[in-house]
């Protein structure tokens, strides 16, 4: 079996920010995402998911070690001043890189 390293970037933000989101990840040229509701604590309390507009959401995307980078200092740029989120990266290894 051969793999191959990627990024995984997980973006964790209030729902707000999902169409400004969507709109970065076409600009910078992402092929696929998934998102999904969420809620927990954190350092700005208890997050709960109970009304969708004012929830937090979870996007995670698999992507080039270039793409991620790039993703990331955009969101580091543009969207931490605005919306609250948190943003990490994590390596991952994949079979079919042409999906990405």
């Amino acid at each position: 079996m051969k793999t191959h390293p990627m990024k995984l970037v997980t973006i964790i933000c209030e729902a707000l920010a999902r169409e400004h989101l969507l709109a970065l990840f076409a600009e910078v040229g992402v092929h696929g995402y998934t998102l999904f509701p969420v809620e927990g604590a954190g350092s700005q309390g208890r997050r709960p998911g109970d009304i969708a507009e004012f929830g937090n959401i979870q996007v995670e995307v698999v992507a080039a070690p270039a793409l991620a980078t790039v993703l990331m200092e955009r969101l580091q740029a543009e969207f931490f001043p605005r919306f609250a989120l948190i943003v990490y990266e994590s390596d991952v290894r994949v079979l079919r890189p042409s999906k990405f």
